[in-house]
C-alpha cells in the first residue's frame, strides 16, 4: 500500500507542475536516494566498473549520480503518460530507422522489438503505439496488486497490450503467430535458467525467450532503444533485424542469436551508461 501511495503522489506532482520542475524535484530525490540506498549504489557502481575498468572512481561516481538522476526522470515521464499525444511526439521525439521495423512487418511473420533496461523503454512503447504500431509487451508483475494495476493502467491507457510474465510464453507465441508486434526487454533473466554468455568480458545470464520465439515462429528481432538526449528530448532508434541461419542444433542457435543482439546491447550501454538502469549485481562471475 505504501509504494502505491508514493507512486500516486509522484504522479500527482508530475502532472501538476511543469516538466522541468518535475525533473528538478526528481533529481533532488535521486541525489538523496544515492546517499541512503547503499545496496543500489553498490550494485550500480560495481556494474559501471565492469563496463569501464579503465575509469577512475571519481568518473564512475559521476556516471552513477547521473544514472540515478536519469532514472528519476524516467519515472516522471511514466507518471505523465496522460499528457502524451502525437503533438508531444512531433515536438520531442525523433524516430530513426523505422524502415527496419516496417520491412520486418512486411514479411508477415510477426516482429519482436527487443530492447534493454536502457533509456526509457516504457515511453518508447507509447511513442510506437501512438505512431501506429500496435504493441504487446511482457511485464513483470509487481508484488503489490495496486502497484501492478497502476503500472498496467498507465500502459493500457496508451493502447499497449500487457502480457503478465507468468503467462507469457503461450500468449507471446499467439501474438507472433497472428503477425503482430511483441516488445520484450532482453537484458535481464528472471528464471535463472537462461543462457550463460559473455557480456563485457564476464558471464551473465540472459533470457532465452526472444531467441526461442524467433526460431519457433520466424518472427524478426528488431533491436530498438528510446534514448534521452542532453536537452531531455528523445530519440527512438531501431536497428537492422538480427540475422541468423537456423540449424538443427536449437540450443546453439538460441545462444548465437542472443550473442548477436547482446553485442548491440553492449554498444548502446557503452555509449549511454548513465541510462542503463540496472540496480542489481548483473554478472554471475
Amino acid at each position: 500500500m505504501l509504494n502505491y501511495l508514493l507512486y500516486r503522489i509522484g504522479q500527482f506532482i508530475a502532472l501538476a507542475v511543469p516538466l522541468n520542475i518535475g525533473y528538478a524535484i526528481a533529481g533532488f530525490i535521486a541525489d538523496v536516494r544515492g546517499m541512503v540506498a547503499r545496496e543500489d549504489k553498490k550494485a550500480v557502481t560495481g556494474n559501471l566498473k565492469t563496463i569501464f575498468p579503465e575509469k577512475s572512481d571519481n568518473e564512475i561516481e559521476k556516471l552513477r549520480i547521473q544514472m540515478f538522476r536519469n532514472f528519476s526522470k524516467y519515472l516522471v515521464d511514466f507518471f505523465r503518460f496522460q499528457k502524451l499525444n502525437k503533438d508531444f511526439i512531433e515536438k520531442n521525439v525523433r524516430i530513426e530507422n523505422s524502415c527496419f521495423l516496417d520491412e520486418a512487418i512486411a514479411k508477415g511473420k510477426g516482429v519482436i522489438i527487443l530492447t534493454a533496461h536502457l533509456g526509457n523503454w516504457e515511453l518508447g512503447g507509447v511513442v510506437a503505439a501512438l505512431s501506429g504500431y500496435s504493441l504487446w509487451v511482457v511485464a513483470l508483475p509487481h508484488k503489490d496488486k495496486l502497484v501492478d494495476d497502476f503500472f498496467n493502467s498507465q500502459r493500457q491507457s496508451k493502447g499497449i497490450y500487457v502480457i503478465p510474465l507468468g503467462k507469457a510464453v503461450r500468449k507471446c507465441l499467439t501474438v507472433l503467430n497472428e503477425k503482430k508486434i511483441l516488445a520484450l526487454v532482453g537484458d535481464r533473466d528472471f528464471t535463472e535458467k537462461g543462457a550463460l554468455l559473455d557480456f563485457f568480458g564476464r558471464k551473465s545470464i540472459f533470457p532465452e525467450g526472444p531467441a526461442a520465439f524467433t526460431l519457433k515462429t520466424g518472427a524478426s528481432i528488431i533491436p530498438g532503444f528510446m534514448l534521452r538526449n542532453q536537452d531531455d528530448s528523445f530519440t527512438l532508434r531501431f536497428e537492422k533485424a538480427i540475422s541468423h541461419k537456423q540449424t538443427t542444433n536449437t540450443q546453439k542457435d538460441v545462444e548465437e542469436i542472443i550473442g548477436r543482439y547482446i553485442t548491440t546491447f553492449e554498444d548502446y550501454i557503452r555509449k549511454y551508461p548513465d541510462q542503463w538502469y540496472m540496480f542489481r549485481r548483473f554478472w554471475v562471475s
